[in-house]
């Protein structure tokens, strides 16, 4: 029999449908499918590829600052929203606008064309994360900035219109109904609890153990009780708090670590599928709030959103939360390609890939 199931963090409910379910290596892609790993390091035609730099914007950061380049934040060439300009609501009736003032950047992870997070050091995971809080933390000083967002789309399916590996960043006017309803939800459990929601979450796997991945001394993966899609999972730090920004260098390693095991197992285990992470921290009004904490959601695109989803807000999981941790848990992480040794320029011969 079906089963919904609800997320006490979120109050998500999600229909659990095991007349349906799949077989967690069904979600395998054929084995026609060229993999990352598959491609070249270099490719001449790609403006995220060392000696292209030239194609792209200015450079916000640059790591290191000197010498050849392990990774480069630049705004979006194509950017959502403008750096220049005021924030300015107008009403009229009922139709209402705000100017589309803040920041879009990307953030080239590596020279290296033939990288994911699940082929990274995590080394080269590190330094993702170092140049998201980094650029948070001057970004967040801009007064016209209400929430920031970070995330990585790999793969079509998952929004990715560049292969060379990259990340995002969008720092926004105003908070996103959905960030709004999640942090009432919040603050309401809260209330109700008196403590915080994600954290009894995080107790509440912990004792179960069936939906946990992996783990280390600071952070925690699993597939929640309620994954509102096949292998959705979270990476939630033990320590309690409410923004990514204010993790330690410790914390950030071991962020690091756990994201290169659990990655390279859904890389491997699956195939290559495409996915997005997105870290989940509070908006800057809610930065110091007791109730909130913030979270890595990653999410892989095995499956298609379709009618019942787009009308109810629900989703369809046809597979059972326990089964994906413990097909995930049974994957090798695989080797390490993309580590310390970058190549710097474009080698002669290249083959080039949409």
């Amino acid at each position: 029999m079906s089963e919904l199931r609800q997320n006490m963090a979120t109050k998500e409910w999600v229909i659990i449908a095991p007349e349906r379910a799949m077989r967690p290596d069904q979600f395998r892609p054929p084995d026609t499918k060229t993999q990352t790993h598959q491609l070249p390091a270099l490719v001449s035609d790609c403006p995220f590829c060392p000696g292209n730099e030239h194609e792209t914007l200015e450079e916000v950061l640059r790591m290191p600052e000197e010498g050849p380049w392990k990774l480069r934040v630049i705004p979006n060439k194509h950017s959502a929203l403008s750096r220049t300009g005021e924030r300015r609501y107008h009403l009229d009736g009922v139709q209402r606008s705000l100017t589309g003032v803040g920041h879009h950047e990307v953030l080239i992870e590596t020279p290296r064309h033939n990288s994911t997070p699940g082929l990274q050091s995590p080394t080269t995971i590190r330094r993702t994360l170092d140049a998201f809080q980094q650029r948070g933390r001057e970004l967040s000083q801009d007064s016209r900035v209400e929430q920031i967002f970070y995330f990585k789309n790999h793969g079509v399916s998952a929004g990715s219109s560049i292969v060379h590996s990259h990340s995002q960043l969008l720092a926004l006017p105003m908070v996103p109904r959905s960030t709004r309803v999640r942090v009432e939800e919040m603050r309401h459990s809260y209330d109700d609890l008196g403590l915080c929601p994600i954290c009894l979450m995080l107790e509440n796997e912990l004792a179960d153990g069936r939906r946990i991945i992996g783990q280390n001394a600071n952070f925690v993966a699993f597939v929640p009780y309620a994954a509102l899609s096949p292998f959705h999972m979270w990476l939630v730090p033990r320590r309690h708090g409410p923004t990514f920004l204010d993790q330690m260098h410790h914390e950030l390693d071991a962020l690091a670590h756990l994201m290169r095991e659990i990655l390279g197992r859904l890389y491997h285990g699956l195939g290559d599928p495409a996915f997005n992470y997105i870290i989940r921290s509070a908006p800057q009004r809610d930065s110091s709030s007791a109730y909130l904490h913030w979270y890595v959601s990653v999410v892989p695109r095995v499956t298609r959103t379709a009618g019942f989803e787009l009308g109810s807000g629900m989703s369809i999981n046809p597979t059972l939360p326990e089964d994906n941790a413990a097909f995930l848990r049974n994957q090798d992480p695989g080797d390490v390609i993309d580590d310390e040794t970058e190549a710097t320029r474009p080698a002669p011969v290249v083959q080039n890939f949409p």
